[in-house]
Parts: structure tokens; sequence; C-alpha cells
């Protein structure tokens, strides 16, 4: 006679979890499980850096230009004016470890038990492996918020393990971003730092989020070209004042000094 199977408990039955009915629990884990862990690891607030996954290192880009220069194929010149490119942009990568390290090397001198203002960031490659690798230089820890993504997308090598999180959802993601941020650096980016600038700046604007959170638009010159901030104001979509929701910044000097202050300001010299 078969013996008859134990009924599965639904925490444990991984078809449902993986169900379009479960699809709330999912996100309520991608709240709850990272929560845990921040609370668990006493992480107060952090300093969030957003940027392209694609801005390479000046050592990375160099060897691009130098391969490029010895092929011969058809394509050898779109192929080296590329890696120019990338070579040129590489000085966000070198300016977003210097800025991390002297963050990271500032927030570690606080005095407490917790840790305050580290440096987060997506996780992956680009500006986030930068600011990563900033903090690691620092002799400090920093948080990498992965998203499971086909292309572009892994934990790179300076992110801890246990600060490391992995999301499926991008909505919750940018929860975690936002939740503990006390500051936001923007560098030079693409569809996906678009989406995370105009996102925080909204919910600023629109009070959805009321913390005194500096904002900081990393290069004036390279988002200016981007985004068009005067032509917002004269066609009245946006108002002379919403330009004092963030500042910009060109130097590493001037992004460290203007956190600082407004960190020093606002949540260290409260009574």
């Amino acid at each position: 006679m078969r013996k008859k199977s134990e009924p599965v408990k639904a925490y444990k039955n991984v078809e449902f979890l993986n169900s379009a009915e479960a699809r709330t629990v999912r996100i309520l884990s991608e709240y709850y499980e990272p929560r845990s862990r921040f609370i668990k690891n006493k992480i107060v607030d952090t300093i969030v850096f957003f940027g392209s996954a694609r801005i390479m290192s000046r050592k990375d880009a160099l060897k691009l230009v130098n391969e490029a220069k010895k092929e011969n194929a058809g394509s050898a010149k779109s192929k080296f004016h590329h890696a120019v490119k990338l070579l040129e942009m590489s000085k966000y990568y070198e300016d977003a470890v210097e800025l991390s390290r002297r963050l990271t090397e500032w927030s570690m001198k606080l005095k407490g038990d917790q840790n305050r203002f580290m440096i987060c960031t997506g996780g992956g490659p680009g500006i986030m492996e930068a600011a990563n690798k900033g903090a690691y230089l620092a002799g400090g820890n920093s948080i990498g918020l992965n998203i499971s993504i086909p292309y572009e997308q892994f934990v790179n090598k300076y992110i801890d393990p246990k600060y490391a999180f992995e999301f499926h959802y991008f909505f919750m993601r940018k929860l975690w971003f936002m939740y503990l941020a006390k500051a936001l650096i923007v560098f030079p980016g693409g569809f996906g730092t678009l989406d995370e600038l105009m996102e925080v700046l909204t919910l600023v604007q629109t009070k959805k989020v009321t913390k005194k959170m500096k904002i900081i638009i990393y290069d004036r010159a390279y988002w200016k070209e981007i985004i068009n901030f005067r032509a917002l104001i004269d066609h009245a979509t946006i108002s002379k004042e919403d330009m004092k929701l963030f500042d910009f910044c060109d130097t590493i000097d001037e992004a460290f000094e203007k956190i600082t202050t407004h960190f020093e300001k606002y949540f260290l010299n409260k009574k």
C-alpha cells in the first residue's frame, strides 16, 4: 500500500511562493528581510551614489584604447572612438572612488557604536563599483542593493556579503535607496540614473520625502547638456524654486564640503 505523502506547508511551497498569487509575499519579503539586516548591523543612515554602470576605471579604459589601436578591422575606428570616450568618462569613476573614500573616512571618525552615513550603491559595476571601492580603500564597509536583470548587473567585489542585497522588484530597491538616505550623489548616467534622479526630485518636490536630504548632481556641464533645466522653467513646467531642491557640484572638494556641512548642521548637532 502506497504511503500517503505529507502535505507541504504553505511557506515551504516553492511553486506557490513563485506564483502570481504570492506576489505580495515576495514584495513584503523585500521589505522585511533588508530591514532586519539593517537593524542587525546597526545601519542608521546612508549616502547613496547613483551613476552609470558603463563607466569604467581609467586603467580599464586605457586598456580598451590600446587594444583598439592595434586592430585593423573596418570597425576599428568606431571602436577606438568609443574607447576614447570611455577613457574621457573614466574621470567620474575616479572621482567617485575618491569622494566615497573621503566620506567613509569622515564617517568612521564619528562617535558611537552605530553605522552612520554608510556608502550605499546599486551594488553593480561602473559608478556603483567606484563608490564601493572608495569605502573599501578607506577601510570601511558599504552597502550594495543589487537588482536581478539580464545584463550589466552583478555584485562587485568591494562589498562584504553581509551588506549585499539582491532585489527582484525595482520599486522595493528604490524604497531602500530612499528610506535610509541622508544624501544622494548623482553622477553622470543613462536611463537608470535619470529614472532614479527624477523620482527622487519628484518625491522631494511633492513633499513625500520631508527629511533634510542633500541631493548633489555631479558635474554641472554634463547634466545641463542632458537636461535643459532652463527650458523647464521657461515652459512653466517647474518653478525657479525647484532648482533649490538640489546642488550642482563640479569637484570632489565641493561635494565633500556640502555633504559633511549639511550632516553637521541637521543630523549631528541635535540636542
